[in-house]
């Protein structure tokens, strides 16, 4: 039996090998909390250094309060951000990138650089396909 049949009958045993393409593999929900809108801006924005929660929130424009937690939670829960608690008064929280965060937002940017650098031609090929 391949890896791969035995991962469709069991998709949950941990001792088989990552496959983002199979339906249950445990890595296809970090990857869509990676690569979400919102997942990859805060990753990106992380990566030029600590943030608070507002000040995040005023750097990834567009997000709402609930949704910027709901990301940071989903991240800190897959190991891509540090949540520390400054013991001050009142309370002050920050984030900042884990090792393996900082990896995929190096990623995220050079996807970002590209894409920014490309635009032109993006809205280019965007405004070809409309008018056909």
């Amino acid at each position: 039996m391949t890896t791969r049949q035995l991962r469709s009958a069991d998709d949950a045993d941990p001792t088989l090998e990552a496959d983002v393409f199979a339906r249950n593999c445990r890595s296809r929900p970090v990857l869509q909390n990676v690569a979400s809108r919102w997942g990859a801006l805060a990753l990106v924005a992380l990566r030029e250094g600590p943030y608070r929660f507002s000040a995040l929130r005023r750097r990834v424009d567009g997000i709402s309060e609930r949704m910027l937690s709901q990301t940071l939670q989903a991240l800190e829960r897959d190991g891509m951000i540090h949540r520390e608690v400054q013991q001050t008064i009142p309370p002050r929280v920050e984030y900042t990138l884990t090792d393996l965060g900082a990896q995929v937002a190096d990623q995220l940017y050079g996807l970002i650089a590209i894409l920014e650098d490309n635009i032109d031609t993006i809205l280019s090929a965007q405004d070809t396909y409309h008018r056909e």
